[in-house]
């Protein structure tokens, strides 16, 4: 046997140990032969580096530093799950289900499991990248951090896709969290808050020899990608076990709702017999196909939700409440609670959402309260205790001016929500605007954070979003933690943006109500913000998803004088206020007016394809059928009652050749 030969199979043989022992928790050999083995292969590798493998198991000791986290766009988009709590939520969830697809309705009931997430893909079975959630749209490269841990197969075995992703959560186990606190105070460190936490932290740590001494796990549920041989939800979780994923057993297929309440019942007990931190059950539509069929939402799958366990609650006192002024100038009252301990983590402040909560709660300073972190990252109170209340107590009056600029307050009709309407004298909605306006998913400016933002405008060197392009170096400088190549870079991130497409430019004006996809919707269907600016509000509401709150609020938008000067500034700065022409070339006015529904399984094209050649072509994709639509494009295994009722409303149906026809 060559030396070549050699170390190929000492990498063969511990990995397949590693297997047994991280994934299938059935080790066959000592630690100390599996060490031995180990050392071998280490010393074999340095002596004969021309035979370096980077998915060698010697490679799990981790020692690459990364300095900045690259920040990667998904291939595909990691969506959140809607919550629900209580059974009737779900029996609403799959009451609108049933109105969208026919036939019987399988669920994969699956444990909620509480870490971080992370898409991981996979080339020719080998692992390529590992990526945060980040906003869904784009992650953090965390690729050597996650090759340290061992359950992540470095190489896979089967019949696996030339290409795909896995997604899954990063845990730390009770166990190895609790190793990991005991050692921390032995040296007299303070101890980790909880378990999901410091899986989170880790896999942004520098020092990936540093991830590798964290007990950490990696516990897989949803592949994605084309060519991927499985029908069903569940299917595709034992596939990933064959390939040598780190699949939980829990997950169960189901036939009825019933069924889903036994599991949730059953692991609400259970639950706290597991190793790892959970806080819900996941219930996924198991048929892919109805899958594709539903679709999503802006945010989330219409296939999943989560059923979220009753949350944690913990009593305190309630010291103070303070208002908060948002960029739309809402103003929302926030709690000052006597610090306390929830899930993990020290609570200081919860959020009182509106006058009505209250109201409606009866709450006022001094009060005992009860407070909850549930789905909401931020707590919430949830109830008074009224024993303990004061005899001196008061009422709890709302504001009436707004506590930054003393204007007084607003609120509508029908609106929940106070209101300050100094839109241009209000600093933190000035500040607020602008720091939406460089975020992300808007023009995403780098070198410029929001702390920056705030210390700009505070400076006078900004007053609104235009006034960013004219910014230099040497007026940047003088500010507080700002290194000249700082300066350099946030000039040069400011200069880039203007090549951001028109659609996120929409986005970043931060009008109100219009979100990531109303402004897609808006950006495509008028082409251009001088059309937008001349729509009128019924020509509006005419345009998919755009209803009359959000008409009259575009509206509002462009009948401000201010608002279209610093629109006419930031097209002298050259920013795309139109889409481009690359992006218009294929754009007809074909299906103008036309509501058309998409039902089936189809051959030539993805259903995500033919909603955006009808997108693209004028029309307006609905996912129910009524008298209002003028066709429907129908796949193999169309639903027979979306057959019927097309029959019974006498709506054409067409196939994707005949479709694809239509739009030639």
């Amino acid at each position: 046997m060559t030396i070549k030969e050699h170390i190929q199979e000492l990498r063969n043989i511990l990995s397949e140990h590693n297997y047994n022992y991280y994934v299938l928790d059935n080790p066959t050999i000592s630690d100390y032969e599996f060490d031995t083995m180990l050392k071998e292969l280490q010393s074999l590798e340095a002596e004969y580096p021309e035979f370096y493998d980077p998915n060698s198991p010697s490679q799990r000791v981790g020692g690459e530093i990364t300095k900045s986290f690259e920040t990667i766009p998904h291939d595909y988009r990691m969506y959140s799950l809607d919550n629900s709590y209580s059974t009737e939520d779900l029996k609403d969830w799959e009451n609108r289900i049933k109105k969208l697809i026919d036939g019987a309705i399988q669920y994969t009931c699956e444990l909620k499991y509480d870490g971080a997430s992370i898409s991981l893909t996979y080339e020719n079975g080998i692992l390529i990248r590992a990526l945060t959630r980040g906003d869904g749209v784009q992650g953090d490269n965390v690729t050597a951090n996650v090759k340290t841990i061992k359950s992540v197969p470095l190489k896979l075995k089967g019949d696996f896709p030339l290409k795909f992703d896995i997604r899954g959560e990063i845990v730390l186990p009770f166990a190895g969290f609790n190793k990991m606190n005991e050692e921390r105070i032995e040296i007299g460190e303070e101890p980790y808050r909880n378990p999901r936490n410091t899986a989170s932290g880790s896999l942004k740590l520098q020092d990936s020899a540093e991830v590798a001494k964290r007990p950490l796990d990696c516990l897989l549920y949803h592949l994605i990608g084309t060519n991927i041989d499985v029908t069903s939800q569940f299917g595709s979780l034992e596939k990933a076990r064959q390939w040598g994923f780190k699949v939980p057993k829990a997950a169960k297929l189901v036939n009825s709702l019933d069924e889903v309440f036994e599991f949730i019942n059953y692991w609400d007990i259970h639950r706290h017999n597991l190793p790892y931190e959970t806080d819900g059950v996941v219930i996924k539509v198991n048929n892919l196909a109805q899958q594709e069929e539903l679709g999503y939402t802006a945010k989330s799958p219409r296939w999943a939700i989560a059923y979220k366990f009753k949350a944690e609650q913990v009593s305190t006192k309630l010291n103070s409440i303070s208002y908060q002024v948002g960029r739309t100038g809402a103003i929302t009252p926030v709690a000052n609670l006597e610090p306390v301990e929830l899930a993990g983590t020290i609570v200081k402040r919860a959020s009182l959402h509106n006058a009505d909560q209250i109201e409606k709660l009866d709450i006022r300073v001094g009060d005992e309260v009860f407070v909850e972190k549930g789905g909401e990252i931020i707590p919430k109170i949830i109830a008074v205790d009224l024993n303990k209340r004061l005899p001196d107590s008061h009422v709890t009056n709302f504001i009436s001016h707004c506590p930054e600029c003393n204007t007084e307050l607003v609120r509508q009709e029908g609106e929940a929500q106070h209101y300050c309407p100094n839109y241009n004298g209000c600093k933190p909605q000035i500040i607020g605007r602008i720091q939406h306006f460089i975020s992300r998913k808007a023009m995403d400016i780098e070198g410029l954070g929001g702390e920056t933002v705030a210390l700009l405008v505070n400076a006078g060197l900004i007053n609104n979003y235009s006034d960013l392009y004219e910014l230099t170096k040497e007026e940047v400088i003088p500010l507080e933690r700002m290194a000249e190549k700082s300066a350099d870079n946030l000039v040069e991130g400011i200069k880039e943006s203007i090549s951001i497409p028109f659609e996120r430019v929409l986005y970043a004006l931060g009008i109100r109500y219009v979100g990531e996809t109303v402004a897609k919707k808006l950006a495509r269907h008028y082409k251009s913000i001088e059309a937008i600016a001349k729509a009128t509000e019924e020509d509006l509401m005419n345009v998919d998803e755009i209803g009359i709150k959000i008409a009259a609020s575009v509206q509002e938008f462009f009948k401000s004088d201010e608002n279209i000067k610093i629109i006419e500034r930031l097209r002298l700065f050259g920013v795309q206020l139109e889409i481009s022409a690359d992006l218009l070339k294929g754009q007809t006015d074909k299906l103008k007016g036309e509501i058309i529904v998409i039902s089936g399984v189809f051959e030539t094209v993805s259903r995500d394809e033919l909603k955006k050649l009808i997108e693209d072509n004028g029309g307006k994709v609905s996912s129910s059928i009524s008298s209002k639509t003028s066709f429907i494009v129908a796949g193999d295994n169309m639903g027979p009652s979306k057959k019927q009722k097309a029959e019974q409303l006498n709506i054409p149906l067409i196939n994707e050749n005949e479709f694809l026809h239509k739009i030639k």
